[in-house]
């Protein structure tokens, strides 16, 4: 019969020279030549010798490791693989951390991990302003897994009219939002917020509802009457419309 318990915690604390040394009961000590120590349990499994690591030493203590072997050992005799069903249980743990992400959360990552490379602040305010006011009440607090057509449509059709291009960004964003959980694993399967092939049969494009309106304009006929006009005013204002009639400049140009 094979003896158990052969190390100590002292022996194991001035254990130094590389090698494997037995415990019993398929436990043994590993020490590398670098100095670290773990644990391993093991074991045949189908006329195969298998083994599995337990965790480090100065994580694991011996009697920590004792009871891990044990549990390997009643997991053998039950007929299963020790090391299969740790993974089993390490895939199973992180598909219901996946399977637990919501829309506003995945959202929220989204715009973490893409706002350094948009242009500037206020950018990435407008994603998260249309998305708390649009998006946010009806599938923020649902598994973004579940997000389908339906809910897309029951976003946009309110808005798609009256506010086409809010909607149509609107939808790209909640598209982009998707289409990175999907990436991260978080779901799968076709994007329901995408245009081409799929919201274009179900929504009206958006240059044959969007009213183009365009900002009023002096008739360029009567441009000169009007500068001459603008020279007899005084201060800064008119001085700075001026400028912005002579050049063309953006309004960010002129005021600077």
């Amino acid at each position: 019969m094979r003896s158990s318990s052969k190390l100590s915690a002292l022996a194991v604390s001035k254990m130094t020279k590389p090698g494997v040394y037995a415990d019993g009961n398929g436990l043994y000590l590993q020490v590398a030549a670098g100095g670290s120590k773990s644990w391993l349990f093991r074991f045949m499994r189908d006329g195969k010798a298998r083994k599995m690591g337990l965790g480090p030493v100065h994580t694991v203590t011996l009697a920590m490791a004792r009871d891990k072997a044990l549990e390997c050992r009643r997991t053998l005799m039950a007929g299963s693989d020790p090391i299969d069903t740790r993974q089993a249980a390490d895939q199973e743990r992180r598909l219901a951390e996946l399977k637990g992400m919501t829309f506003k959360t995945a959202a929220e990552k989204y715009i973490a991990a893409n706002k350094a490379g948009w242009k500037n602040a206020k950018h990435s305010a407008q994603w998260t302003a249309t998305l708390d006011t649009y998006v946010f009440p009806i599938c923020g607090d649902l598994d973004v897994a579940a997000v389908d057509v339906g809910l897309v449509l029951k976003v946009l059709e309110p808005i798609w009219t009256a506010k086409p291009e809010t909607a149509s960004r609107v939808r790209g964003r909640i598209e982009s939002v998707l289409d990175w959980a999907t990436v991260r694993r978080h779901r799968h399967g076709q994007n329901p917020a995408r245009w081409k092939g799929h919201l274009d049969h179900l929504l009206p494009a958006r240059n044959k509802v969007a009213k183009v309106k365009h900002h009023a304009a002096l008739p360029y006929a009567d441009l000169g009457a009007f500068v001459a006009e603008l020279r007899q005013a005084e201060g800064v204002g008119a001085r700075a419309l001026e400028f912005a009639i002579l050049t063309a400049g953006r309004t960010g140009e002129v005021v600077g």
